[in-house]
């Protein structure tokens, strides 16, 4: 029976063969969800789904795109959004 904070979907099971031939079940932490844009809640392209504790040993071009408004929203809402501004 596994430990009682493995019973949960929390974590996902994977099955994994050991040398010996035998399979037996690990439990990892599941990703995070998706990036979201703030304004259409679109998924964000560039962003990973990763952990705060891995995205903090990423450099900063991998952790969002090199744009006005990178990582917070869409390139179509951004561009709207410099198009407003802008207009001004």
């Amino acid at each position: 029976m596994p430990q009682p904070r493995f019973r949960s979907r929390t974590f996902r099971r994977i099955k994994t063969r050991l040398p010996s031939g035998k399979v037996v079940t690990h439990h990892e932490k599941r990703k995070p969800d998706h990036a979201k844009c703030a304004v259409c809640k679109k998924v964000l392209k560039g962003t990973p789904r990763a952990f705060d504790l891995d995205k903090q040993k990423m450099g900063i071009s991998k952790k969002r795109p090199e744009r006005a408004f990178g990582g917070y929203l869409c390139s179509g809402c951004s561009r709207k959004q410099i198009k407003q501004e802008t207009r001004v």
